[in-house]
C-alpha cells in the first residue's frame, strides 16, 4: 500500500457523503469527513430506503443495522382519496432480484449515525464536525479545500474532494456550475403523528399514494410515526401553512377523527428538479447526492439516487488510488453514468410521479387509477414497473453508460 497517501476530502456528512467516506475508509484509503454543523442534524425529510441501495449498503456492513431500526414494507400503493379504490404493489415480486424486495423505511438520521460510529472505529477515517467547506483550489497534484472553523479559516490538502453537502453546495457554487432545472411554485407540507392511520383506513399500506382532483396527499408509515405529506397553495403565507389551524385541517381531511391531532414535528419546504450542468469540476473535485441533483420526494428517489452516486465514485476512486487506475477516464465515465441516469430516469420519473398523482381533472385522475390497478393484477405488467420504481433496472443501466 502507497504510504503517506494525501486524503479524500468529503464536503458533507449526510447519507451521501458518510456513504462515499465508509466505502474509501473500508478500502484502506484516508477520508477527511467534514460537516458544517456541531452535530448530525437529526434530518426526517427522506425514509425511503429502495431494494437495490439495501443491496449496495449490505457490502459495506450497513444494512443489517438499518433493518434492526427500520420498518419492512412489503407493499404500496396508490390510491383513490374519493372512492378508497387501490392499486397494490407487491415488491416481492422482486426476489430473483434482489436480496431485499421490499422498501425499507428508516430515516436517513439514523443512517448517517450508523455510519458515523462505523468510520470512527476505522484507522483512515477523519470525522470532523464545525467544518463548513466554502471554496477550494487544485493543481495537478491534488486538491486544498478552504473551509470555516469556529478557530477561524484553514486550509486542507487532500488528492481529490467530494461535493456531497446539498442543493446550496458551497464546493459546486464556488465553481460556478449551472444547477439547471425549476422550482415548483408549490411547497411541501410534511406532518409526523403517532395517531393509527392504519385502523381508521381500511387495507392501508405502510407506503400510500392518494390522488383527489382537489388535494393529493401521501401517507408514510415509520417505526414510531405516521409521515403526512400534502402540497400548500403557493399564495398562502409560510405562517398561515405552519398554524395549528391549517395543520389540523390537512390531517382531519385525509381522516376525520375526534379532537385534534398531535402532531409531532412539522417541515414546509421547497420542491425542485435541477441537475448541475457538470459532476466533475476541473480533473479533481466531484459533486454527487442533492450537490448535483435535486427532485421532488415522490418516488423517494433522491437520497437513493445520491447513495448510487456516492458508491459508484468511491468505486471509480479505490480503482484510481488503489489500482493505479486512468483517472480522467475513470472520473469522466462517472460524470457520464450518474448525469445521464439521473436526467434520463430520475427527473423525469419523479416528475411524472408528481404529475400522475396531481391531477386536476376528475376523469383523468379516474383514468391514471384505472391504469394502476390494471397494472398491478397482472404480476408480469406489475413486475415491470416494480423494477423501475424501484430504481433496480435504472442502477443497472447506469453501469451500462459507457
Amino acid at each position: 500500500m502507497p504510504q503517506n497517501r494525501k486524503p479524500v476530502l468529503i464536503a458533507g456528512a449526510g447519507p451521501v457523503g458518510c456513504t462515499a467516506a465508509l466505502l474509501l475508509a473500508q478500502h484502506d484509503i484516508p477520508v477527511v469527513l467534514m460537516e458544517a454543523l456541531d452535530e448530525l442534524p437529526m434530518d426526517l425529510r427522506a425514509s425511503t430506503f429502495h431494494p437495490p441501495t439495501l443491496d449496495m449498503l449490505d457490502a459495506l456492513g450497513v444494512t443489517p443495522q438499518l433493518i434492526s431500526q427500520g420498518l419492512i414494507v412489503p407493499t404500496f400503493q396508490y390510491r383513490d382519496r374519493r372512492t378508497g379504490e387501490f392499486a397494490e404493489f407487491d415488491l416481492d415480486l422482486l426476489r430473483d432480484e434482489t436480496r431485499h424486495p421490499y422498501r425499507l423505511q428508516c430515516e436517513q438520521y439514523k443512517f448517517t449515525r450508523v455510519v458515523v460510529d462505523m468510520l470512527k472505529a476505522l484507522p483512515h477515517a477523519d470525522v470532523r464536525f464545525n467544518h463548513r467547506v466554502v471554496g477550494f483550489s487544485q493543481d495537478g497534484e491534488g486538491v486544498t479545500a478552504l473551509a470555516w472553523t469556529p478557530d477561524g479559516e484553514i486550509k486542507i490538502r487532500g488528492c481529490f474532494l467530494i461535493g456531497a453537502e446539498g442543493a446550496d453546495s458551497k464546493v459546486r457554487q464556488s465553481a460556478a456550475v449551472l444547477y439547471e432545472g425549476l422550482t415548483y411554485p408549490e411547497r411541501f407540507l410534511v406532518m409526523s403523528t403517532k395517531f393509527p392511520f392504519e385502523d381508521h383506513i381500511e387495507n392501508l399500506s405502510d407506503v400510500s399514494y392518494m390522488s383527489d382532483p382537489e388535494e393529493w396527499c401521501v401517507l408514510l408509515r415509520t417505526v414510531d410515526l405516521w409521515r403526512f405529506l400534502v402540497p400548500t397553495d403557493p399564495q398562502d403565507s409560510p405562517e398561515k401553512v405552519l398554524s395549528e389551524d391549517y395543520v389540523q385541517d390537512c390531517l382531519q381531511r385525509v381522516c376525520k377523527k375526534d379532537g385534534p391531532y398531535k402532531v409531532e414535528h412539522q417541515l414546509l419546504y421547497n420542491v425542485h428538479q435541477r441537475v448541475a450542468e457538470t459532476y466533475r469540476i476541473g480533473r479533481r473535485v466531484l459533486l454527487a447526492g442533492d450537490a448535483a441533483h435535486i427532485n421532488n420526494p415522490l418516488g423517494g428517489m433522491g437520497m437513493n439516487g445520491g447513495i448510487h452516486d456516492a458508491i459508484n465514485l468511491a468505486e471509480k476512486l479505490v480503482t484510481i488510488i488503489n489500482e493505479g487506475g486512468d483517472m480522467d477516464a475513470l472520473l469522466d465515465l462517472y460524470n457520464r453514468q450518474r448525469r445521464l441516469i439521473c436526467i434520463d430516469f430520475v427527473q423525469s420519473q419523479t416528475a411524472k410521479n408528481k404529475e400522475m398523482i396531481e391531477a386536476t381533472d376528475a376523469k383523468t385522475q379516474r383514468r391514471r387509477q384505472q391504469d394502476y390497478m390494471r397494472t398491478a393484477n397482472d404480476p408480469e405488467l406489475a413486475k415491470a414497473f416494480l423494477m423501475r420504481s424501484s430504481m433496480i433496472e435504472p442502477l443497472r443501466e447506469s453501469y451500462e453508460i459507457q
